[in-house]
């Protein structure tokens, strides 16, 4: 179902459009926002002169640090009391990054979010279970509000209390579903452990994000429930989720909402734009947000662009899933992987479960990496206890060279018992580096 006809525009359209809002964006924020005024300024750059969206490539990025910097209302456009709400990251590792909205801008939010949701299949009349946590993270307000914009009923679950959350799915029967692919796989086991089988659901979409997952995810979580599972994008920096969604016609990537951001990739490195379907940082410059607008923001995440027409039908450019965050890229023995690609070669194997965690150690002063992963309960319950070390030490093996024939890297492998990897009740932990533990002992 298509909401707006923005998303059959032609090429020509959109960027008119964009062109438009973009100067409006770059004078609203060089009036109200001391931070870009004063870059700009430095720069003697005249953002009145701008003809083209590629002169934006003139001005300056603005950083997650910058934000920091500015914490916790230095790059409001807005007073405090014309904000509706404040959302903010979660500062696991510093000050959280603070975003304001207006009540305009929770209406935008609203709109994209439900034009989100019908491009995974929603439509008005539907239930959608929202598994998403509630409070300073946009992920459960901002499906939540999209939800009842688009005319669905609404079940504000949150995150946590598993056994509920299969109980009100089995007795509301709602057809959609959202939340960390991670979290809704550990649903689809207290489902099994319940003695119900996930496929026997009310459930036809599901709405997943928040954290890098790979096709082989998608795979498992489609088998699991038998539903069609689509990536959402959002980060509260730029709005929260809404900024791009696959349809569930094609699922081959995620259409942007170009009308309201206007994306850019650029190579890490060099801070240069890559070609069209080459991956590198996506970086967003929003385009009628009234709060908290953002120039030029360096989001971290890995991913890539094309503007071909897509089967569904919408002609918005559309992004590649992510394929991990830069400060999630591990170096292993001077290669480059991010989790996401060991999941990718991890999930091709049968006989494991979706589960793992990689683990940083310290070994004879040099970081090593493990790679921990369990069992399947069906394959260990076939093998039986007596062949149960014999079989992991195969196993292990056998990962251990996919994981050097695909990603390049060797690491040892650990493989344990079916559900000793901890599970998620929210953004999986994916990466724990036990380094940091022994320094704050």
């Amino acid at each position: 179902m298509i909401l707006h006809s923005f998303e059959t525009q032609s090429r020509e359209e959109i960027e008119i459009l964009q062109l438009q809002r973009l100067k409006l964006t770059l004078s609203y924020t060089a009036a109200r926002v001391p931070f870009y005024r004063n870059k700009w300024v430095e720069l003697r750059t005249e953002v009145k002169g701008f003809e083209s969206l590629k002169d934006l490539e003139a001005l300056p990025f603005t950083t997650k640090q910058n934000l920091r910097d500015s914490y916790p209302f230095g790059m409001l456009a807005v007073p405090k009391s014309e904000l509706a709400r404040i959302h903010a990251s979660s500062g696991t590792s510093g000050k959280p990054t603070v975003a304001g909205y207006t009540k305009k801008d929770i209406e935008t939010w609203s709109e994209l979010a439900a034009r989100a949701i019908a491009l995974s299949g929603g439509e008005p009349g539907n239930m959608l279970h929202n598994a998403y946590g509630y409070g300073l993270f946009t992920g459960g307000l901002g499906i939540h509000y999209g939800s009842e914009k688009l005319g669905m009923l609404t079940v504000p679950v949150s995150g946590g209390n598993t056994r509920r959350q299969v109980m009100l799915i089995s007795d509301f029967k709602p057809e959609i579903i959202c939340g960390t692919p991670s979290y809704v796989l550990t649903i689809a086991e207290c489902m099994e452990e319940m003695g119900l089988n996930p496929r026997e659901t009310s459930l036809k979409y599901g709405i997943f994000g928040a954290e890098p997952w790979s096709e082989e995810m998608r795979k498992t979580l489609q088998d699991k429930f038998g539903i069609k599972a689509c990536d959402i994008y959002g980060l509260s920096e730029v709005i929260g989720p809404g900024v791009a969604n696959e349809c569930h016609e094609a699922q081959d990537g995620l259409h942007l909402a170009e009308d309201h951001f206007y994306a850019e990739v650029i190579h890490p490195k060099t801070l240069k734009p890559v070609p069209d379907g080459q991956d590198g940082e996506l970086v967003f410059t929003s385009l009628t947000k009234e709060g908290f607008p953002v120039i030029r923001y360096r989001t971290g995440d890995i991913a890539s662009i094309t503007r071909e027409k897509c089967l569904c039908g919408r002609t918005t450019s559309r992004m590649s899933r992510v394929k991990g965050r830069l400060d999630d890229m591990l170096i292993i023995n001077g290669v480059n992987v991010f989790p996401s690609q060991i999941e990718h070669c991890l999930l091709q194997n049968p006989e494991l479960s979706p589960h793992y965690q990689i683990q940083i150690l310290k070994k004879r002063s040099l970081k090593v990496l493990e790679i921990h992963v369990e069992m399947t309960e069906a394959y260990f319950k076939g093998i039986g206890e007596i062949l149960h070390a014999d079989s992991s030490a195969l196993l292990q093996q056998r990962v251990g060279s996919d994981l050097k024939s695909q990603c390049l890297i060797s690491v040892e492998v650990k493989v344990h018992k079916p559900k000793t990897i901890p599970r998620s009740e929210g953004k999986a932990v994916r990466i724990l580096d036990k380094t940091k533990e022994e320094l704050t002992l």
